[in-house]
């Protein structure tokens, strides 16, 4: 395979032996996460192989060292551990199925691609009828956080697949191998999610109504990181859940649905979009109607296990 890019120079037999070293990866997918992923792994010396759909994606990793495959079949063929960071799983089978029959038997596909448990774990079976093994990742930190220890990954699949490859896996943050079922990372991942997304656009509609009366996002930053910090309830709540106790001794319900619809006219009375207090309000009534009023708002727990009527 021709290396683009990349002048000819001297270096030291020292060099080459650090560099031979290291395992040659395959990434495939240079979206924001996956170029900072390629971009790491030449930090730390690896030979990196890189394709993606939009082929110009990779010119700045071509100029630093990496090879742009002509094709997936050539970037799948060019090294055994290959990384996936594509937007979903629909686009991992248009991708790698356009590739060569036999190119993906004995390939580690870690498969950093965010979707449902159910699609990961028909990924790996898919891959392994392809002579493939799954790692099903789910990286819990946007691009900056590539490269840092501090961050981290959850893997679920082979251990001894992961154990082989975990020093590489490292480069891009510090990896945590949670089961074998390739469901499971990408299960913890959405869990995660729910909690960020739900979180934060709380934060949002929070600067929302601020700024309908005068207020900065600055303005109101300590209170937001006071209010999102809910670490004393999450320790609090969680032993009780497990242990069904939803005793309403410390906070009910109801009164939870007198705050949910005291947030809403504030909204509403700003003039601004009330959509998401609302939905707040709509599942905290609906709790209120299964006899939970007297309950903590932790029964909540019981009325979101089923989908709405």
């Amino acid at each position: 395979m021709r290396r683009e890019g990349i002048p000819v120079s001297n270096t030291s037999n020292t060099s080459n032996t650090s560099s031979l070293s290291k395992t040659s990866v395959t990434v495939i997918g240079l979206g924001p996460m996956g170029r900072a992923m390629a971009a790491a792994f030449l930090d730390h010396g690896h030979d990196v192989t890189v394709w993606n759909r939009t082929a110009s994606r990779a010119d700045d990793l071509v100029a630093r060292g990496a090879v742009r495959a002509a094709s997936v079949t050539e970037a799948l063929a060019a090294n055994e551990l290959v990384v996936l960071s594509l937007t979903d799983y629909d686009a991992l089978y248009a991708v790698l199925g356009a590739a060569d029959p036999g190119v993906m038997s004995g390939r580690v596909l870690v498969n950093l691609t965010s979707d449902t448990p159910a699609k990961a774990r028909a990924a790996a079976a898919w891959a392994a009828e392809r002579g493939a093994t799954q790692l099903t990742g789910g990286v819990l930190t946007p691009p900056s956080g590539i490269g840092s220890p501090a961050s981290t990954t959850l893997y679920s699949g082979p251990r001894e697949v992961f154990d082989a490859h975990r020093a590489t896996l490292e480069v891009l943050t510090g990896a945590d191998h949670r089961g074998e079922d390739p469901g499971l990372a990408a299960l913890l991942y959405q869990l995660n999610m729910v909690m960020f997304w739900t979180a934060l656009t709380g934060y949002w509609q929070a600067v929302a109504m601020a700024g309908a009366h005068g207020l900065t996002a600055g303005d109101i930053l300590p209170l937001a990181t006071g209010a999102l910090d809910l670490t004393q309830f999450l320790e609090f709540y969680a032993p009780r859940i497990d242990a069904g106790d939803h005793a309403g001794d410390v906070d009910r319900l109801a009164m939870a649905v007198a705050s949910a619809e005291h947030v809403l006219h504030t909204a509403l009375d700003a003039g601004v979009d009330g959509a998401l207090p609302a939905a707040v309000l709509d599942v905290f009534r609906r709790g209120e109607a299964a006899g939970h009023g007297a309950d903590s708002a932790s029964s909540l727990v019981e009325v979101l296990k089923r989908p709405a009527a």
